[in-house]
């Protein structure tokens, strides 16, 4: 949870609606087929839009920023350089946009290959 105090009083903000916007901004990037979690049998298994928060992690860090750490599944012969840099770049921007948490850190793990 991120709390953020103004002189208008207090607002805080769930991690959900945090993981639900990252997840919205990376599935949204070219290339990326979808979020990823990884079961219990040590497979990784791409994750329905209603399930999307399991493939991410926020972290509170100092003065009320975040750092996300994201699990991807991409397609089969995308630029995963580019396709990185694309999620790193729009799961900042959409963050910070709606809901005034600046971002510190993006770390996105491609885990899986999907054709």
């Amino acid at each position: 949870m991120v709390n953020i105090t103004n002189s208008g009083g207090e607002i805080s903000i769930a991690n959900e609606v945090l993981t639900y916007l990252a997840g919205e901004a990376a599935t949204s990037c070219f290339g990326v087929k979808g979020m990823v979690a990884c079961s219990k049998e040590g497979v990784w298994q791409l994750l329905r839009r209603e399930s999307m928060s399991k493939g991410i992690v926020i972290r509170s860090e100092e003065e009320g920023s975040v750092s996300l750490e994201m699990h991807i599944g991409v397609a089969t012969g995308v630029n995963i350089t580019a396709v990185a840099r694309s999620i790193i770049k729009e799961a900042s921007y959409k963050l910070e946009q709606s809901t005034g948490v600046p971002v510190k850190r993006v770390d996105v793990y491609i885990d899986t290959i999907i054709g």
